[in-house]
């Protein structure tokens, strides 16, 4: 009898592993991070083989310490940082590049020049993106002219989850080559209308269509492939369900109606609402992406907002400034203060995302004075996540014509109770918490599991997906306009920064 699910979650900071069981209960669970590697400013990169190795390591960990049976493995489930862009060659296995990460901006002038021939029409219309150095093309295009290789036809393209499901069905002996539609949508080639990758934007970013892998349905009961003899699982189990990390969290948070939305608070924070079947592409800065397609029913979309900094602020602060030992402790450190006593932190370090997509803006402190302390500070670096975030919500509000009561929550920041409050007295809605906060590795185990027929979509889910923790606005009204008000004039400082050098 089939028992569990796997989940495999490969995230910016590091990555995990779970075993859930037919409750949505996590059986087990481990991690491990990665090197974060910055060669310039503004370049972030990662080892491909860093993480398979850590994602190997992980999932031998979890068979050898639980001593669950692999026949009682039902089926895997991944979930990754979607727009992370490795290239590697198939006969060898081996990258020919370090992964270029979704933070990075090294491409910003590429952007600018495609921008300039009068593309971002055609490629918004095309993709539901602006063009932007967060996206995948312009980081393909860049690594192929870096590299001096004249035979392309022996490389191969992914986003994280390509690259582990090659590897996991077989790597250079037959590995599968494949991605979901969700992964697909990030790298601004796909063409949202036909789910199919798109001829005019290969040739516009000069990209070869061999390199890409095939675009399936996230949800696949006729599976993405099989783990191969010599993957850690020393099996054959079927890989049947491929989210991007933030629409596995829509997922695991059962947001199935239209106007259901969620808010993942992880390195980067991540508000991504259900708009059905049909396409809605955004004239306010926001994204239309697909949240997940299950099997050959229709593609369900999202709207989405990323914001590139804030957990990452706080560990930021943590390992730059060494005012705290742990990222919890910040909220202790801001608790010491009633607010921010004027101080806005705006943490643009690679630009602004939406609704702004200002990349040439930089992170600022202002409002500073005499009777500003480290405390205040600590307390303008929680706000910066929440005040970032209602500037998505209220953008979604315009763009969709619905008003928002509550927000469902999760990732690692959710556990900061004052981030939580001051988002619910910011934003007027009602902050819902989950039992599980894992919910992109619950979304990707709950898309394995449907597809093999282990769970059943909406009967089963959202009875597993329990709620934890609520937060109810308290903020008076005009204390609240004040500080939306502050903080619009500490974002407007903090643009074109570069156009000044």
């Amino acid at each position: 009898m089939k028992k569990y699910v796997f989940s495999i979650d490969q995230g910016t900071t590091g990555s995990r592993v779970f075993v859930f069981n037919k409750n949505g209960e996590i059986l087990a669970s481990r991690y491990k991070e990665h090197q974060q590697i910055f060669p310039e400013e503004g370049w972030v990169e990662h080892d491909p083989v860093e993480i398979l190795q850590n994602c190997y390591l992980l999932i031998k960990s979890i068979l050898t310490k639980t001593k669950i049976s692999i026949k009682e493995i039902d089926s895997i489930g991944i979930t990754n940082q979607r727009e992370t862009s490795i290239i590697w060659n198939k006969k060898t296995g081996i990258p020919v590049y370090n992964a270029i990460v979704w933070q990075d901006t090294r491409t910003a002038k590429m952007c600018e020049n495609i921008i300039s021939m009068n593309k971002n029409d055609l490629i918004k219309e095309k993709t539901g993106l602006p063009i932007s150095p967060y996206f995948s093309a312009t980081k393909i295009n860049w690594i192929l002219k870096k590299i001096s290789i004249t035979n392309k036809s022996d490389l191969l393209f992914g986003t994280i989850d390509t690259w582990l499901l090659w590897n996991l069905t077989g790597g250079i002996n037959g590995g599968i080559h494949k991605t979901d539609v969700t992964n697909a949508s990030r790298t601004m080639l796909m063409n949202l209308e036909k789910l199919e990758w798109d001829d005019e934007l290969l040739t516009l970013f000069d990209i070869p269509r061999e390199i890409l892998p095939e675009i399936s349905p996230s949800i696949n009961s006729a599976g993405f492939g099989l783990t191969s003899l010599d993957s850690p699982f020393g099996c054959e189990i079927p890989i049947t369900g491929i989210l991007g990390d933030q629409q596995a969290a829509l997922f695991g948070q059962t947001c199935f109606e239209v106007g259901d939305a969620k808010c993942t608070y992880g390195t980067g924070c991540f508000l991504l609402m259900n708009i059905g079947t049909e396409i809605k592409i955004s004239t306010n800065g926001l994204i239309t992406t697909p949240a997940y397609k299950i099997n050959n029913e229709k593609t369900i979309f999202a709207l989405e907002g990323s914001i590139a900094v804030a957990g990452s602020l706080v560990q930021w602060f943590r390992d730059n400034f060494e005012m705290i030992s742990s990222s919890a402790e910040i909220e202790i450190m801001a608790r010491k203060e009633i607010d921010n006593g004027g101080v806005y932190f705006v943490p643009a370090f690679s630009g602004l995302f939406a609704p702004h997509w200002n990349s040439s803006a930089r992170g600022i402190i202002i409002g500073l004075t005499h009777k500003s302390n480290k405390n205040h500070v600590a307390r303008a670096i929680i706000e910066a996540t929440a005040f970032q975030a209602n500037d998505i919500l209220k953008t979604m509000e315009k763009e969709s014509k619905l008003i928002f009561h509550s927000l469902k929550v999760d990732g690692g920041m959710t556990s900061n109770n004052l981030l939580m409050q001051f988002q619910a007295d910011l934003s007027e809605m009602e902050i819902i918490r989950p039992e599980i906060q894992e919910t992109t590795a619950l979304g990707a185990a709950f898309a394995a599991g449907i597809a093999t027929g282990f769970w059943e979509k909406d009967a089963t889910l959202k009875h597993l997906n329990k709620q934890s923790k609520r937060w109810h606005p308290l903020l008076n009204p005009t204390k609240r306009a004040k500080l939306i008000k502050k903080w619009n004039l500490a974002v407007e400082k903090s643009k074109n920064w570069l156009e000044d050098d």
